[in-house]
């Protein structure tokens, strides 16, 4: 009998206690839920064996990944319904343990392992990482960044696009094109570290190069690029060779822990700071300082979460942490703010561009959606569907306000108490 669906949604929902939000098609053809709502495919029982294995999203992210489930509609829609149930659900929602006291709970546990059959659930997908090791030593740090930047050049060109910018950028309107609000990103950044010919700027954590190469070119800085990456930093010598700027631009494959060339007049650091962990982001904020000249400037971009009630309590994003970003942390913006005070920097300006980042991750979507077949062959099905499924998420996310990002401009005064800030500080805009 066709009946899997119905008794999959029935029993969704008494887990739940609330209703579902979105339609379920089942492995035999069934249907059930709320008419016109996206539609969460659910191909096989070995789906449902992944999800009580490991319930919530880590167990979802593993059925997503292999092909297991799927999301036909409006992907962007279907998540957004499905965030109250999975992301914000509260830190007074009932634990595991406390459910199970339930009976009602307990029974439809029970119903769902027999729906889901006996075999045991199957191995994770090849994508997620397994670790070794302690989090945040040079050595997890470089495989870590390996794991995520060095899927190949040719598949961030396709996200990305000619820009090669893997950060939020800065829209003038959402009408305006991606490579303009990732040239006004850039522009930004520079004129907020206030760069001019012969500015010695260290570009912490470079990517492809394309900030390096704009302020070089732009603004006759001398700049020094590093990353972990192997496959970054081979693109982005290619990017500062063709724009002709060698003898301005050394790009290293170097921890910024490792960098001995001081003073620079400014430090970037974009989109970095999330690797770095909050067990080290004291250090990493002393490091910079020590790098800097007196007077000097630090531009900070970086994601944040929203502050817990219970901040020892919280975890990481099973997801992200397990397929996208290993031993990436998120912090709140105040935290990141009393770290650099408290590494002697004083902080002038701090800019939320939370709305920034949701409009270039659905550009991002939408290239990776028109490419989708290069995808998948340039990096595999499981990875295109990661990216798919870890670049809509962030956007709702961001859109709900979850997580914001925020450019934190800091100045390494010096015990004379001149900051060299002009009095009306945001000459920028």
């Amino acid at each position: 009998m066709a009946d899997a669906a119905p008794r999959l949604h029935a029993l969704v929902e008494q887990l739940l206690g609330a209703p579902f939000p979105v339609r379920v098609r089942t492995w035999d053809g069934s249907q059930a839920g709320p008419p016109g709502a996206p539609i969460l495919v659910v191909r096989n029982r070995r789906a449902l064996r992944r999800l009580l294995f490991k319930p919530g999203e880590l167990g979802l992210a593993r059925a997503w990944v292999a092909g297991d489930v799927e999301i036909e509609g409006d992907l962007y829609r279907a998540l957004d319904l499905l965030s109250g149930l999975l992301w914000e659900r509260g830190e007074d929602a009932p634990t595991l343990a406390r459910s199970l006291r339930d009976p009602r709970f307990r029974a439809a546990v029970y119903g769902l392992l027999r729906l889901a059959g006996p075999p045991l659930p199957p191995a994770p997908p090849r994508e997620e990482i397994h670790r070794t090791g302690h989090r945040h030593t040079r050595h997890t740090d470089r495989r870590a960044i390996s794991h995520h930047y060095d899927v190949g050049n040719d598949f961030y060109a396709l996200v990305l696009g000619p820009s090669m910018v893997y950060s939020c950028a800065y829209w003038e309107s959402e009408d305006s094109t991606l490579e303009l609000a990732q040239r006004d990103k850039l522009e930004l950044v520079c004129r907020k570290l206030d760069l001019r010919p012969g500015s010695r700027l260290l570009d912490v954590g470079c990517g492809w190069g394309s900030l390096a190469v704009h302020a070089a070119r732009e603004h006759g800085a001398t700049v020094v690029g590093v990353t972990l990456s192997q496959e970054q930093a081979a693109f982005a010598r290619k990017q500062v060779a063709e724009a002709g700027l060698t003898d301005r631009v050394d790009i290293r494959v170097q921890d910024y822990r490792d960098v001995t060339d001081e003073p620079f007049d400014a430090i970037s650091s974009i989109g970095m700071a999330e690797h770095v962990g909050s067990a080290r982001y004291l250090e990493y904020a002393q490091v910079l300082s020590a790098l800097l000249r007196p007077g000097g400037r630090l531009l900070n971009h970086q994601i944040a979460r929203r502050p817990q009630r219970d901040e020892a309590a919280y975890d990481v994003d099973a997801f992200i942490d397990a397929y996208v970003f290993p031993d990436g942390e998120l912090a709140p913006v105040g935290t990141t703010v009393t770290q650099l005070e408290r590494a002697g920097f004083e902080v002038r300006d701090v800019e939320s561009i939370r709305e920034h980042y949701a409009l270039t991750l659905r550009r991002w979507v939408e290239r990776l959606e028109d490419g989708w077949d290069r995808a998948v062959r340039l990096t595999g099905p499981g990875r295109a569907r990661v990216w798919r499924l870890y670049m809509a998420a962030s956007a709702v996310a961001f859109e709900r306000n979850r997580i914001g990002v925020n450019q934190v401009l800091a100045v390494r005064t010096p015990a004379s108490g001149g900051s060299g800030m002009p009095l009306r500080a945001r000459t920028w805009n």
